[in-house]
C-alpha cells in the first residue's frame, strides 16, 4: 500500500496513525470556543483539525423537511434546514481557527460541501479536503476537489462498493493521486455492532490505498481496534465538555479522552511490530525464568535418578523440562546436593 503525505505529514501502514480532530457544530456558534477547541485538539496532541465548511443554503434549502427517524438520530424532529443554520462554521471564522491551529504546529483543513466551498477553502490554502459520507456519490465536487491536486480523505457511510468504486473513480480521473478512505458507519452515534471493523482491510486490498476509521462510537476502543486492523488515519469528532451540549457534542469526545485516543493508537501500531516467531533479543533474559530440571534430594554417586529426587522448577539453568523422560532411570557420575541444576555432564 503506497503512503501519502498531507501537509508534509506521511500517512501510511509504516506511521503511527493520523488524528484528525473533527471541530463540527462544537463552538456553539462563539468564536472565543471555537479557539479554544483548536487549543485543546494541540495539547491533545492531534496532527490535524478538521472543519466542516458550508452554509444552510449551500446544504439545503428552506423547504420545512423534518428528520424523521423513528429515534435512531439525536436530531430526531428538528428542521434540517435550521440545524444546519445552527451547526454551521461561519466562513469569516476560518482564517483565525487555521491560524490558530498553526501557531500550534497543527495541520488544518475542512471537508467542503459544495464547489464554492472548495473555492474558498483554496484562498486558506488547505494542505488536503475531506469529503463527508453524505457527498461521497456529489461527483461534480468530487471532480472539482480532485482538480486541487491536494490529497483527498473520503468517509464511506452511508454507500455500497459500487458507489465507493464510482467515487475512487471520479477522483483518480479528476486528478487525484492522493487518496484515503474511510470506513464509516453513518449512525450517531454509532455502535460497535455496528461499525464492522474487518472491512478496513478488504477496503485496503480492494483499492489500494490507506484506509482509516472516521469513529463515531463512543470512547476509544473502536479507533485502537481499527489501527490493529490496518487503519493509517482516524477522525473524532471532539468538544470542550458533553455537558455544556452542542449539535454534537453527545458522541464527541472530550479532551482528557483525545489525549487518549492519540496515545493509545500510537501504542497499538507500536504494538503490530512485525511477524516474530523466534525469540527476541529483548526477550533472552527473561528465558533465565523459564523451568528446568534440578536436584531435589541429595543423590550419591550412581544413584538412579527419579521423581522424587528430581523437580521441574523455575530458574532455567538446568536440562530443559523436555529431557525429563530422558533423564529418569539414569543414574548420577557423581554426588550431588540439593538444589543443583542439573546438567548432561552429571548423567
Amino acid at each position: 500500500m503506497p503512503e501519502i503525505h498531507i501537509g508534509g505529514r506521511p500517512v501510511g501502514p509504516q506511521h503511527p496513525p493520523f488524528v484528525i480532530a473533527e471541530m463540527s457544530g462544537n463552538h456553539n456558534q462563539s468564536l472565543d470556543r471555537a479557539l479554544a477547541l483548536v487549543d485543546a485538539a494541540a495539547a491533545a496532541g492531534v496532527h490535524a483539525l478538521k472543519l466542516q465548511t458550508y452554509t444552510a443554503d449551500t446544504i439545503s434549502m428552506d423547504t420545512g423537511f423534518t428528520i424523521r427517524e423513528e429515534g435512531q438520530s439525536l436530531w430526531e424532529g428538528q428542521d434540517l434546514y435550521k440545524l444546519y443554520q445552527a451547526a454551521h462554521t461561519p466562513w469569516e471564522w476560518h482564517a483565525a481557527i487555521f491560524a490558530r491551529a498553526r501557531q500550534h504546529g497543527m495541520l488544518a483543513f475542512s471537508s467542503p460541501f459544495d464547489e464554492t466551498a472548495v473555492d474558498f477553502l483554496e484562498t486558506l490554502d488547505v494542505p488536503a479536503y475531506k469529503i463527508a459520507s453524505f457527498e461521497n456519490a456529489h461527483w461534480p465536487l468530487l471532480r472539482r476537489v480532485a482538480a486541487t491536486g491536494k490529497p483527498v480523505i473520503v468517509s464511506t457511510g452511508a454507500a455500497t462498493l459500487a458507489e465507493i468504486d464510482d467515487a475512487v473513480r471520479v477522483l483518480r480521473a479528476a486528478g487525484c493521486r492522493e487518496l484515503v478512505l474511510l470506513k464509516c458507519t453513518s449512525t450517531y452515534p454509532a455502535s460497535p455492532q455496528n461499525t464492522n471493523l474487518r472491512t478496513i482491510p478488504v477496503l485496503a486490498e480492494t483499492f489500494g490505498c490507506p484506509i482509516g476509521l472516521s469513529d463515531h462510537t463512543m470512547g476509544v476502543g473502536a479507533s485502537v481496534a481499527a489501527v490493529a486492523l490496518g487503519a493509517c488515519v482516524i477522525e473524532k469528532h471532539f468538544t470542550l465538555s458533553r455537558a455544556e451540549g452542542g449539535v454534537d457534542s453527545a458522541f464527541s469526545l472530550e479532551p482528557s479522552e483525545l489525549k487518549l485516543l492519540v496515545e493509545e493508537t500510537e501504542r497499538a501500531h507500536q504494538a503490530l511490530g512485525t511477524v516474530q516467531l523466534c525469540v527476541q533479543a529483548s526477550e533472552e533474559k527473561s528465558r533465565v525464568f523459564k523451568r528446568s530440571i534440578y536436584v531435589a534430594q541429595p543423590i550419591a554417586a550412581g544413584e538412579e535418578f527419579t521423581a522424587e529426587n528430581l523437580r521441574i522448577i523455575r530458574p532455567g539453568d538446568g536440562l530443559l523440562p523436555r529431557y525429563w523422560d530422558v533423564v529418569l532411570g539414569r543414574r548420577a557420575v557423581r554426588d550431588l546436593r540439593p538444589g543443583t541444576p542439573l546438567a548432561w555432564d552429571a548423567l
